[in-house]
């Protein structure tokens, strides 16, 4: 098993691509709003796209997460769906703030 970190920013963040002959099964997805002070200041919310191929877009045909509400200092878990990736396939996240989110990503290869 292996797992990508990343702050998920303000603009499009690809926290995995797959490479040129690999195959990937997601298992979970984490993101963490780790604001260190509890206050609707602090809440924010991301967007998540499953993105086929290399020459992808993200568009609202692969958004599958839309407006997911993170309050301060809490975790969202997305562990109940599995996904299985191909070459060029990429999963990407954004969010309205480039400070207060986290995300880990868990993937086999299949």
């Amino acid at each position: 098993m292996a797992i990508n970190n990343a702050l998920i920013l303000d603009t499009d963040t690809t926290i995995l691509s797959v490479p040129a002959g690999k195959k990937y099964a997601i298992t979970t997805l984490l993101v963490c709003n780790y604001a260190g002070t509890i206050s609707t200041a602090n809440d924010s919310s991301f967007d998540m796209h499953v993105i086929k191929g290399s020459g992808g877009v993200k568009s609202n045909t692969n958004l599958i997460l839309n407006t997911i509400e993170m309050p301060a200092q809490d975790t969202f878990t997305f562990n109940v769906e599995r996904l299985i990736l191909e070459e060029g396939d990429r999963i990407v996240l954004n969010s309205p703030d480039a400070d207060l989110l986290s995300a880990t990503i868990s993937y086999l290869e299949v």
